[in-house]
């Protein structure tokens, strides 16, 4: 389970940046005890349009790619290929850093990096045994000692038993120990480096939506699955009733969704019949599976996009329900729909702890932090304070100004 991620200089965010998914005593009542931490399984990023919400999810996304990747993409080219904070000169020659917090097993893993341009500065790996607060120093890697005459890295806690050196030569300057410890298949580090790869899949609604769909139709050919779809597209209420799968060898499936008809069933070709709702909707069904089966972090950035907001409360609800996510599965998301904050449903989907606001500042960097940091009381009208910018997170436009910014530059064009 993710804990907490943090991040400094990268994409809009010029100053370190952290997303706790910690529940405090008391509040969030879906929050999941492991370890004598409670957990929250869903955390919700609101703010103005352009002001960082997707840029804290790009952020985890950049930190996977780099864990994943790093030995055989970055050898491409030169240096490493990061994303420092653009609106400040003095941001390219400082480094940006990534750390993650997560619970693998009973064991809590705190593993982080900060890259130049150039290489990987400093590496590290904390690691707090069975919810313990003694910490052990897996390894620890500083760029800058060999200048010093010492070695770059140091094993403190000699938990890391095995052929260390090869893993070591193996790792360039502008590569992860870890990614190269995975690659070797260093027993020990395999666990941390296989959470990267099973976790943090990103969800838009931008290109990637074509390679979901591609994604759930393949794996409509398993019928186990092409009922659990079926199910959800009926729950949905879209008209839908079942799915019909035709293979075709390596190519996708074609795949036709039956709806009710007033003379009986009446299949549409998901391609050039169906609702772009329904599409997003079907779309989505692959990876929130996928996600709840493997007990992994879902990023999704604009979950309301499309979608109607029940059936966007439902999904939270859905992350929240011990029963329906038996295997712990987290939604970090990002959003507009502001009847998540209110009493518009039957109970609030969202606990005012797991509500989180992007700001962007005047010098053009993004700030994250929490809702409960503006001093939110527990009976007040989320959505009501959120929209009337009590808490910020929301865009600075005066009522009717941009209707009067038109009739302006309307009597402007007429003079």
């Amino acid at each position: 389970m993710l804990v907490g991620f943090r991040a400094a200089n990268v994409l809009s965010f010029r100053r370190e940046f952290e997303l706790s998914l910690l529940a405090p005593q008391g509040g969030d009542q879906a929050a999941r005890n492991v370890v004598g931490l409670r957990v929250s399984p869903v955390a919700a990023i609101f703010g103005a349009n352009a002001s960082g919400k997707t840029n804290v999810l790009a952020a985890m996304r950049w930190m996977r790619h780099a864990v994943l990747d790093s030995v055989a993409d970055w050898a491409r080219g030169k240096g490493v290929p990061r994303r420092p904070f653009a609106l400040d000169r003095e941001a390219a020659d400082e480094a940006s850093l990534f750390e993650v917090d997560v619970l693998i097993g009973r064991d809590r893993h705190v593993y982080g990096f900060e890259v130049s341009d150039e290489r990987v500065e400093t590496e590290w790996l904390h690691v707090y045994p069975q919810g313990s607060r003694r910490r052990q120093v897996w390894f620890e890697r500083d760029a800058e000692r060999p200048e010093r005459g010492e070695d770059e890295y140091r094993f403190p806690s000699d938990r890391l038993k095995g052929a260390k050196k090869p893993v070591i030569d193996y790792t360039r300057p502008n590569a992860l120990f870890l990614t190269a410890a995975g690659s070797l298949q260093l027993k020990q580090l395999l666990p941390l480096h296989d959470w990267f790869k099973d976790n943090l899949y990103l969800v838009g609604p931008g290109d990637d939506a074509s390679l979901r769909d591609a994604t759930t139709r393949r794996e409509l050919l398993r019928p186990e699955f092409r009922e659990r779809v079926e199910g959800l597209l009926t729950v949905a209420d879209l008209g839908v009733t079942g799915v019909e799968v035709e293979e075709r060898g390596d190519e996708p499936p074609e795949v036709s969704l039956i709806h009710r008809g007033k003379d009986g069933p009446v299949p549409f070709d998901i391609g050039h019949q169906e609702s772009f709702g329904t599409l997003a909707w079907f779309a989505f069904l692959g990876p929130l599976l996928k996600a709840l089966d493997d007990g992994a972090v879902l990023l999704v950035d604009e979950l309301d996009s499309s979608l109607h907001p029940i059936l966007v409360a439902e999904v939270v609800r859905l992350f929240e329900d011990p029963v329906a996510n038996p295997h712990g599965a987290q939604l970090v998301f990002t959003g507009h729909d502001v009847t998540l904050l209110s009493k518009a449903h039957v109970e609030r989907p969202l606990d005012r702890d797991q509500v989180w606001l992007t700001e962007k500042r005047k010098t053009g960097e993004s700030e994250l932090y929490p809702l409960t940091d503006v001093g939110v009381r527990p009976d007040e009208s989320l959505a009501r304070g959120y929209l009337r910018g009590r808490y910020g997170g929301v865009p600075h436009i005066g009522l009717g100004g941009i209707a009067v910014e038109i009739e302006n530059r309307t009597t402007d064009t007429r003079r």
